[in-house]
Parts: structure tokens; C-alpha cells; sequence
């Protein structure tokens, strides 16, 4: 699948990382032209604008933001202003569920899908896995499952707990 990522700091670079090992491709933007650089050395497809990032992305485009709280609103507006019916947004840090309610709502109208995903990990991520909180349209997270799976932890990555393990679960 193909997957668009703004925001290459430490996890949202080794988050673009694990899908390519995963056989995702992936289309990249960050303010830093470094961050957006050694993504695309190693396999990425690297844009300078917004503009360019989203012509790189087929319908229906799937975009995942991995930025901080406070610049996530801006980067929302400004990039759900490119994107069409069938689009998605992703929001992939931590910003308050209610934030998240009120931009499916708003972005609903337009038809472009809304996904709340707060992602835990860290820099071991890449290695690890991380745990998603994903919150979102049924359809549209059926339709990002391929996408999830290759970012989440396998099944055999952490032991099992002794309490999963005597109920049989």
C-alpha cells in the first residue's frame, strides 16, 4: 500500500522505515530537507512542498501525520485543502480525542476520512513495533489494516503475560 508521512522526527522516520521493511511505499515531507533526504536514500519517495507531496500520492490517498500537538491543527487544514472524497487524514501523535472527534467532523462534509491513531513506541519502535490506539470509521481502518499490521508488534515480540497465559488467551 502506499502511505504518505509529514513529519520525520525520530518516529515518524522509523515508522516509514518499518513499512518499507513491510513492503509499504512510502511518500515523505518534513520540513527538514535532511529528514526528508535520508528517507529517500533509503527507499522513499522524497517531496519538497505539500504540493508535490500529495500529486505523489494516488487516490485515495492515505496521509499520516506524526507531528507535535501544537502544529497538528495547521497541518490538518492544510493539507486536508489538497485532498478530495475518498482521501484519509491520519493523525498518528497524541493530541486530545476530543480534538480528533471535531476533525472528523469537520472534515466529513468533504468527504475525507479521519483516523485518530495515538502511537506509542519510541525510537524502539522500528525494531519493536508500536501500540496503536486507532479510532476511526470501520471501513476506513479495514481499509488501512495492511498499514497497522506492519507498524504493530508481532505477535511473539514481548512475553506473554502470566495471566494471558493461564486463562489460555
Amino acid at each position: 500500500m502506499q502511505l504518505g508521512m509529514i513529519g520525520l522526527g525520530r518516529m515518524g522516520a522509523n515508522m516509514v522505515r518499518r513499512l518499507m521493511q513491510h513492503g509499504h511505499e512510502c511518500v515523505v515531507f518534513d520540513a527538514s530537507a535532511d529528514a526528508v533526504k535520508a528517507l529517500t536514500d533509503a527507499g522513499a519517495t522524497g517531496a519538497a512542498s505539500i504540493d508535490e507531496f500529495i500529486a505523489l500520492l494516488r487516490p485515495p490517498r492515505a496521509v499520516w501525520i506524526m507531528l507535535p500537538v501544537p502544529v497538528v491543527e495547521g497541518v490538518v487544514k492544510t493539507v486536508a485543502a489538497h485532498l478530495q472524497a475518498g482521501d484519509t487524514l491520519i493523525d498518528g501523535g497524541n493530541s486530545p480525542f476530543e480534538n480528533a472527534i471535531r476533525r472528523a467532523e469537520s472534515l466529513r462534509p468533504a468527504g475525507i476520512n479521519f483516523v485518530d491513531v495515538g502511537t506509542s513506541g519510541g525510537v524502539w519502535g522500528l525494531e519493536n513495533g508500536y501500540c496503536l490506539m486507532i479510532g476511526g470509521d470501520a471501513g476506513t481502518v479495514t481499509r488501512l489494516e495492511d498499514v497497522f499490521d506492519a507498524l504493530a508488534p508481532a505477535a511473539d515480540a514481548a512475553p506473554r503475560a502470566k495471566e494471558r497465559e493461564d486463562r489460555g488467551t
